[in-house]
């Protein structure tokens, strides 16, 4: 299993990526929907300080098992929650092109 700080990295790391995109898009496009890119930056902040939340208080400190899912689980929802604000992004500047 990872550490628990390589997490709390990869966290912080895939979010700023989401955040800087968002911004890049509202600052290339002229027409930019700027709301929904805040929106979804915005979102992805949200799902950030939640993420962190559960890696620092995981359930089950007694169940190794348990403790490695938990984290596991963590890292998957990380995935999703930037894999559906791409999404949003790519849906925002097909709209621009």
């Amino acid at each position: 299993m990872a550490s628990i700080r390589d997490l709390k990295k990869d966290i912080d790391y895939l979010v700023s990526l989401v955040v800087v995109d968002c911004f890049q898009y509202s600052s290339y496009f002229e027409n930019a929907d700027k709301d929904a890119a805040y929106k979804i930056a915005g979102e992805v902040m949200a799902k950030h300080q939640e993420l962190r939340q559960r890696v620092n208080h995981p359930d089950g400190k007694d169940n190794p098992k348990l403790i490695k899912a938990h984290y596991r689980k963590i890292g998957e929802d990380l995935l999703v929650a930037c894999d559906a604000a791409y999404a949003q992004l790519a849906e925002l500047i097909e709209k621009e092109a």
